[in-house]
């Protein structure tokens, strides 16, 4: 804590030099020292001493006469302004105000100054003095606007510190009065000065997050939205850092945007440094996670900037911008937008070639979105060869459930030829053995879809599926079972496949289980529909018999469950027969 506490020393102490800088260049250093030496009610004495003279100088000009009258203008304010400074109880017990009245101080000397040389039409040539004029005019505007906010916005209370810290609880609050001293130079003084403090804030994030999180207001994040327009690159490159800090907190995602974050962050994914690029693509994929600011997004333009990042932004940039993709496409009304801006072709590419293994599972995520509803998107996808790129992706070690279900949405636009001749089937086997529990529920839905002729479905029990669907089964989700029984109940209606259920000694086991009446068990009616297939064995019917499967009936045929009621007779017929012919 305490060499974070030196870092604040010693950087408020570089702020504070700046602070009180000539806004130009030529005199940028030894401020500091000027600050120290004069006292908070010096520098409004000097100041209220010199507007008069500063006014009367000001109307004695004959020549601009249009800047003077602005400038005069402007200098009427400046007793108010100072007035209600002076007043604020903390008005003498920070360096803000002392540094603020020292500015508005050597601004009026320069009015002076500018006033006598035009009043003796001394000046070096007209264009010249027309450009310091409406530098005085700017640096005017400057010190009223930043006289108002020590005020309106309390900074000037916030950032007093009462007491000197001599406690592990004094040194947490001392902390916390320098962050805010420090957020609060990002709203007053000149560009300069607020180089600076983003430099600081930058380096203090780093260090100490959780300090700068818990002080931070909704000002704040307002000055820093500002600085993202700054004309200076670095400037806006540091102050996107920052920005994309507060994004990942996940803490302030709601002041960001409603501070109009989006337009900026969005030109700087457009046309910003490589940094600006990254960290405004990172943020962006943060904020995203909302569906209204997705839509936003959309609103201010975002998706062209976004695509051309996939198209040929480095790593990190390009996983970022294909995540912020996947987040807007999982937006149903935004979903012909984005195709119109070209996201298949990109996002098959990025599949293909993505240099990260996450932007290449960010874009199978966005292509499984974009076709979980929309025929014309999925037609699209198909023609774009977006089925042989999935097959291709999902053939790897670790095959995703984005692709699969990317993949399942697609197999009903091709035919059954195409399907095979891509190699569908080897695919799904490889899924159903090395694929999460959301992948293999996806591959055996596709397997649900494709499987209405008696042909392909002789090709999947010739492929290898009827032991991994038995095995499915037994999974601990309920939606993992459902899909499985239900495939198995379209492929038993062929002779072959039924032989290789009843081969499996899991088979009719795993299916009673599944005539649980519980609501939450669905895939009662497809085991049911199992069942009933096997019943024609002797050895599957004295297996359902010796498992329960009759209680199990007679519960799920007073529910109604299709099959149910006709299945319990069968089976209760069998087993009187067979204890008839016992004795």
């Amino acid at each position: 804590m305490f060499g974070i506490c030196f870092l604040w020393i010693r950087t408020f102490s570089a702020i504070s030099e700046v602070m009180v800088e000539e806004i130009r260049n030529d005199d940028l250093e030894g401020r500091n020292d000027a600050v120290m030496e004069q006292s908070a009610e010096e520098w409004l004495a000097h100041a209220q001493e010199n507007v008069p003279i500063a006014l009367g100088k000001a109307r004695e000009v004959k020549g601009f006469s249009g800047r003077w009258k602005v400038i005069i203008s402007k200098l009427e304010l400046i007793p108010s302004r100072l007035s209600d400074l002076s007043s604020h109880p903390c008005f003498s017990k920070n360096t803000l105000s002392t540094e603020q009245l020292q500015a508005v101080a050597k601004t009026l000397d320069e009015a002076i100054e500018l006033a006598e040389i035009c009043v003796k039409e001394k000046y070096e040539g007209k264009l010249r003095m027309q450009s310091d004029l409406d530098s005085l005019s700017g640096k005017l505007d400057l010190n009223l606007r930043d006289c108002g906010l020590l005020i309106k916005t309390g900074v000037l209370g916030d950032v007093t510190f009462p007491s000197t810290a001599s406690n592990p609880t004094d040194s947490e609050t001392a902390t916390h009065f320098s962050i805010k001293e420090l957020l609060a130079r990002l709203q007053i003084g000149h560009l300069e000065a607020k180089n600076k403090a983003i430099d600081s804030l930058v380096e203090i994030l780093q260090e100490d997050e959780k300090n700068v999180l818990a002080v931070l207001g909704r000002s704040n994040i307002a000055a820093l939205v500002q600085l993202l327009t700054a004309t200076s690159p670095r400037i806006r490159e540091k102050t996107v850092t920052v920005i994309c800090s507060l994004a990942e907190s996940g803490s302030c995602e709601s002041w960001l945007v409603s501070e109009g974050v989006l337009p900026p962050l969005i030109r700087l994914v457009e046309s910003g440094s490589a940094v600006s690029k990254e960290k405004s693509s990172v943020s962006l994929q943060r904020l995203s996670v909302s569906t209204e600011t997705s839509r936003s997004i959309v609103g201010h333009g975002g998706v062209a900037p976004l695509i051309d990042i996939c198209r040929s932004g480095d790593s990190v940039t390009q996983a970022a911008a294909a995540c912020t993709l996947k987040n807007i496409s999982a937006v149903p009304e935004v979903r012909q937008t984005l195709a119109e801006e070209g996201i298949v072709k990109v996002m098959i590419n990025l599949l293909d070639h993505g240099i990260l293994l996450g932007s290449r599972e960010y874009a199978a995520e966005c292509l499984q979105n974009l076709t979980s509803t929309n025929d014309s998107l999925r037609r699209c996808v198909v023609a774009e060869g977006g089925i042989q790129s999935l097959l291709i992706y999902l053939d790897g070690p670790l095959p995703q459930e984005s692709a699969v279900g990317a993949l399942r949405n697609l197999v009903s636009s091709v035919s059954e030829e195409i399907l095979i001749s891509h190699g569908l089937l080897p695919v799904l086997v490889h899924v159903l053995k090395s694929g999460s529990l959301g992948a293999q529920q996806a591959a055996t839905s596709a397997i649900c879809q494709i499987c209405s002729s008696i042909e392909m479905k002789k090709m999947i029990g010739e492929a290898g599926f009827i032991p991994l669907l038995v095995k499915m089964l037994e999974a601990k989700s309920n939606s993992n079972r459902e899909v499985a029984a239900r495939a198995l109940s379209s492929l038993m209606n062929l002779s072959h496949n039924c032989r290789e259920v009843r081969r499996d000694e899991k088979s009719v086991p795993n299916l009673v289980q599944l005539l649980d009446p519980s609501p939450l068990n669905t895939a009662k009616k497809y085991a049911v529909t199992c069942l009933a297939l096997l019943y024609s064995s002797k050895k599957c019917k004295k297996l359902m018999i010796s498992y329960g499967a009759i209680g199990y009936l007679k519960k799920l045929t007073e529910m109604d469950i299709p099959g149910a009621k006709k299945l319990l007779e069968r089976l209760e017929r069998g087993k009187l027969r067979s204890l008839f012919s016992r004795k």
